[in-house]
């Protein structure tokens, strides 16, 4: 792997991981305290950050470092990236959904008699 490849993988993860959360550029940005040139300036490889930044970024983004290296489609996204698409009372059916369903389970097995 190329550093330009490994820089391209960077900026189309910050870039992805964004978009799932549906963050325009500013609220990142204003998110990390850099300006939106800067974060405009690295989604499209013009400029490279820091290892604090990446950490920052990594932190806001609500994932691990390693993640932003990560080539895109070895990358599945995160349950909480899923779910960010995602209004609140969606990810609340969802949880009562699973929650119903880990209830019942739980139930069944405790009916199963021991010997």
């Amino acid at each position: 792997m190329t550093e330009n490849e490994l820089r391209a993988i960077v900026q189309t993860n910050i870039k992805r991981y964004r978009d799932y959360r549906q963050w325009t550029q500013a609220e990142l940005a204003e998110k990390i305290d850099i300006s939106i040139n800067f974060l405009s300036d690295i989604e499209n490889g013009k400029k490279w950050i820091s290892p604090a930044t990446m950490v920052k970024f990594a932190s806001v983004l609500n994932i691990e470092p390693y993640e932003l290296f990560k080539p895109a489609d070895a990358v599945p996204p995160t349950v909480s990236a899923l779910f960010s698409k995602y209004n609140d009372e969606v990810v609340l059916a969802v949880s009562e959904s699973l929650k119903t369903i880990y209830d019942y389970y739980h139930l069944q097995v405790e009916d199963i008699p021991k010997n």
